[in-house]
């Protein structure tokens, strides 16, 4: 089970906000002061590659203030049953400490 809320931040409030307008599984979370992880799991994804997935995702994104979007590092598009077998995933149930704060 994750536990990132103390990572949650405004900006992170603000990028859910925005992608679970059309993709409400959507996880986002403030690693440091530089570093925004997002994940984001739908069904819509199944059969995508990774190309098509981002241009699904890519409108939203852009609507988003560009230091937010600057700030992405991370943004991992999965498929439900992609969720649990994903390397990336446990940065999402176990994030890693950041030495920047």
């Amino acid at each position: 089970m994750n536990d990132y809320s103390s990572k949650k931040t405004e900006r992170t409030r603000r990028a859910e906000e925005v992608l679970r307008r059309v993709f409400p599984d959507t996880e986002a979370y403030e690693q440091n002061r530089v570093s925004i992880r997002i994940r984001v799991v739908d069904e819509k994804f199944r059969n995508q590659s990774r190309v098509e997935r981002e241009k699904m995702v890519y409108p939203l994104i852009r609507t988003l203030p560009e230091d937010i979007q600057d700030d992405i590092s991370i943004l991992l598009l999965l498929t439900p049953d992609q969720k649990a077998g994903h390397l990336l995933n446990l940065e999402f149930e176990d994030p890693t400490q950041s030495a920047l704060l």
